[in-house]
């Protein structure tokens, strides 16, 4: 987005400089700042500052702080399906992929925790920006359409049961990961078990991948 000619905001940001750098600074720290602090806690003066940028741009290119939040979410979903692509799962055989998609997942939110919080903000919002989105939709339909072809051809090999809904299946696979992780200091508590131990860990990723196999496998 640029501003228009003559606009004031020229004075903000000459022409000459990166806007797209910007606006990537402007969403990493708003994505720090969201995720550490929630909506409600965040303040645009802080994010400005994490950013190394006047306050008025972030007005500028992205206007309120909900509709930044609402850009932030929409940059946080759009990582994770990347990511999900070049896992080229419908070149790999059936049961690997679906093997690699649960590890993916597992590890992406340990290596990304602000993917747990941020989700959990929204929730408590009852996705009231992601429901403004004009793109989640589009942007999450490439994971349910590629894990159809896989669940398809596991069928077709004889290897999956017919009639499993990729939708349904996603959603388990992110259960399955998302709840240990988000609950995790309180189900070590109440178990009395250090849940994040190393040998904790790979016992869930074990765990989990044998569940959801054992769900889709003949």
């Amino acid at each position: 987005m640029k501003a228009p000619k003559d606009s004031p905001t020229e004075t903000l940001e000459p022409r000459s400089r990166d806007a797209d750098r910007s606006q990537l600074a402007i969403l990493a720290a708003a994505r720090e700042e969201f995720s550490q602090l929630g909506l409600a806690g965040a303040r645009m003066d802080s994010i400005a500052t994490r950013a190394g940028l006047n306050k008025r741009l972030i007005y500028y290119y992205f206007g309120s702080k909900d509709d930044l939040f609402l850009a932030v979410l929409e940059r946080t979903y759009a990582d994770i399906r990347e990511a999900e692509q070049r896992l080229h799962l419908d070149e790999i055989e059936p049961v690997e992929a679906i093997r690699q998609l649960v590890s993916f997942t597992w590890h992406y939110y340990l290596e990304h925790p602000e993917f747990i919080t941020l989700l959990n903000s929204e929730n408590l919002h009852r996705a009231a920006h992601l429901k403004r989105s004009e793109r989640i939709q589009e942007m999450n339909s490439p994971l349910v359409q590629l894990l159809d072809t896989v669940l398809e051809r596991g069928r077709r090999e004889n290897l999956f049961h017919a009639g499993v809904d990729p939708v349904q299946l996603y959603i388990s696979i992110a259960s399955l990961c998302y709840f240990y992780l988000s609950n995790n200091h309180t189900l070590s508590a109440i178990f009395g078990r250090d849940l994040r131990a190393p040998k904790a860990m790979a016992q869930r990723l074990s765990h989990m991948t044998d569940l959801v196999l054992g769900y889709v496998l003949r």
